[in-house]
């Protein structure tokens, strides 16, 4: 026996989003969600408006997705720049809205890059570009981006991503840390800075992680003499384990170089 329509599995996804958000998605984030066949990217249950985990990557709610998405403003033919690739979905949907190769993807977890790319190839959007690196860096090779999406917590927009958005860009991020994050949109002024334009709701995302800061990065073997000397001198290196956020805000600015 045939399983449900995918088609009408993702409208109903598209009412449980619309329910959630207390509004529509904007027309294009909505019409490219009902499109994308989200069981390529998600394995268990792929149109529950729930967020997850899959193979260690957090998998967003629908709901989410479009709420980041009708901020974000993408149109046709926009560079757009994705901070944080996860599953490949996010990408998948702005591809239906701006093209594929205008869409450019980085994690800083190779795992989810590997995912990302092969879940894309699945879905028919092999031509969006995954790369690993330091989402807070950006992609500069490829900048600018009419568009940049940041999957992941902040206090505020990176440096190197405010460097790398184009003049009459449109900049969205989750802001704030824990539980307290608001979606919000930047957009430069005519001086050329970055101000914030609106926001839009709020979400709980995981913070935005620095090089070194990822699963699986090398950390140093201390010795135990180390750890009480350094505890009783107040000491605080840049990483290891007395690294408590001290000097996030500005790793991820860009001001302490």
């Amino acid at each position: 026996m045939d399983g449900p329509d995918p088609a009408l599995l993702r409208e109903d996804m598209l009412d449980s989003v619309e329910h959630s958000l207390g509004e529509a998605p904007a027309d294009a984030v909505r019409e490219a969600m009902a499109t994308v066949p989200r069981e390529e990217f998600v394995a268990e249950a792929p149109y529950a408006n729930r967020a997850g985990e899959q193979g260690g990557t957090r998998v967003l709610a629908p709901a989410t997705v479009a709420r980041l998405l009708s901020a974000l403003e993408p149109t046709p033919g926009d560079e757009t720049l994705v901070v944080g690739a996860g599953v490949g979905y996010t990408a998948a949907v702005l591809a239906e809205v701006v093209g594929a190769r205008r869409v450019h993807a980085v994690d800083i977890s190779r795992p989810a890059v590997y995912d990302a790319r092969q879940n894309l190839a699945a879905a028919g959007y092999d031509a969006v570009l995954v790369d690993r690196a330091d989402g807070a860096r950006g992609l500069p090779a490829y900048a600018p981006f009419d568009r940049v999406l940041v999957e992941a917590a902040a206090v505020e927009p990176p440096r190197d991503l405010r460097d790398q958005l184009s003049p009459d860009g449109r900049l969205v991020l989750p802001r704030g840390r824990g539980a307290d994050q608001t979606v919000v949109a930047y957009e430069s002024d005519d001086a050329g800075r970055l101000v914030e334009a609106e926001t839009a709701g709020p979400v709980s995302l995981p913070p935005l992680l620095v090089e070194g800061e990822q699963a699986g990065a090398g950390v140093r073997n201390r010795t135990r003499r180390e750890d009480a000397e350094f505890s009783q001198q107040g000491y605080f290196a840049k990483t290891g384990w007395e690294h408590e956020w001290i000097d996030w805000d500005d790793r991820l600015t860009g001001t302490d170089r």
